[in-house]
């Protein structure tokens, strides 16, 4: 029995200024001649299947195509929602996919979503798990002690009769955790670091009862705790944190005595994405000037700002998504103590003050209360202030 595991395909989204759908395309045709290549049985989708709740048109035609192809090579497809998901734009026609073979669960109910997956001797229930926040789960489970996004875990797991002597197989997508150390963040996801380290760690042993657990969630492909609960990655780099990253689907083999071997599958992307650093001249100079179609962050060492370094740089390398520096004059600014420029000034003092600066003009009082509301909202600004 052969899977591929994949999972943040994060269809519709975009880098800077450039739109990713001719990348994407690439990117899918390559995951179905891996699964013809590789014989796969059965493709885990592990949620951010869509990068926005509200997806595009070709987004939504991508992957109808995507899962029309499986369908047509008789490849079971099991595809969970992320947290960039929209429950009920992913789940639409779901009853009506499952006579293709693709099983689709994008909310938790009081229980874990169950198929059995054979092929000729071998058997393997797949249980899929939503995105799901510990209030959802309260609902349904109102006796456990739910005081986390681990107890919630837990107690979907404790909830369920798993049979251990049969192949037993999970799709989520969460942040899980190691024995001692949390997994390696990049892109998207590491957004909001802070409340995920404090309130969505999730403990790899809650999963101890799966063979193998396909996860979601995490762009930087790797294993948590051990080798059969894995992070499959994004597959394609979508931020300069994935640049150094090695793109590839994760190809699961299992027989019938529950032996799992796990095989790496590179991905070789329409584009890749490179970081380049330097003096403007030197990176330009044709010598050094290397694949020219690639994705490129810059980052500039001349000590001068350079009047449209942007479209300098387009005209050698067209796909350039960003331009930064790196000399003395920045160097001095990452030095200075923001705490210290705040002092005892109010809000609306320091926001006037970063208005005057961006706009060369004041602020008006209903901007200003659109301030206040954004700043409310995101837990810096109370009532009494």
């Amino acid at each position: 029995m052969k899977l591929m595991h994949i999972g943040d395909l994060h269809l519709g989204r975009s880098l800077g200024d450039f739109d990713l759908t001719e990348d994407q395309e690439y990117l899918l045709n390559q995951l179905l001649e891996i699964a013809d290549s590789r014989d796969v049985d059965a493709v885990l989708i592990a949620g951010d299947v869509y990068d926005k709740a509200i997806p595009s048109e070709a987004a939504t035609k991508m992957l109808d195509y995507f899962l029309s192809s499986l369908a047509k090579r008789n490849v079971c497809t099991y595809m969970i929602s992320g947290n960039h998901d929209s429950d009920e734009r992913l789940n639409y026609g779901s009853n009506l996919f499952e006579t293709n073979n693709i099983y689709i669960s994008t909310k938790y109910d009081g229980s874990l979503y169950k198929q059995t997956l054979k092929t000729g001797e071998e058997e393997a229930d797949i249980y899929l798990l939503p995105f799901v926040k510990a209030s959802r789960v309260r609902q349904y489970l109102p006796e456990a002690k739910i005081e986390s996004y681990d107890d919630a875990v837990r107690a979907i797991i404790d909830n369920e009769k798993i049979d251990n002597t049969r192949c037993n197989i999970l799709v989520a997508h969460q942040f899980v955790m190691g024995k001692s150390e949390d997994p390696e963040l990049g892109g998207s996801e590491s957004i909001g670091t802070q409340s995920v380290g404090l309130v969505e760690k999730i403990g790899y042993d809650c999963f101890d009862v799966f063979d193998y657990v396909a996860l979601g969630h995490i762009h930087s492909p790797q294993q948590v705790g051990r080798k059969e609960i894995r992070y499959s990655g994004s597959p394609l780099k979508y931020s300069l944190s994935e640049v150094n990253n090695e793109k590839s689907v994760s190809l699961i083999t299992i027989d019938a005595k529950k032996n799992i071997d796990i095989e790496l599958v590179p991905i070789k992307p329409m584009r890749n994405l490179r970081h380049i650093k330097g003096k403007l001249k030197d990176l330009l100079a044709k010598t050094n000037v290397t694949a020219p179609e690639d994705f490129i962050y810059v980052t500039l060492t001349d000590e001068d700002f350079i009047n449209d370094a942007m479209g300098i740089f387009q005209q050698t390398y067209p796909y350039t998504v960003k331009i930064d520096y790196d000399n003395s004059h920045t160097r001095e600014i990452e030095q200075v103590d923001i705490s210290k420029i705040a002092g005892n000034r109010s809000f609306e003092d320091l926001i006037s003050d970063f208005y005057r600066q961006m706009y060369s003009c004041e602020i008006s009082e209903e901007e200003m209360d659109v301030m206040r509301t954004a700043a409310r909202e995101a837990g810096v600004l109370y009532e009494a202030d």
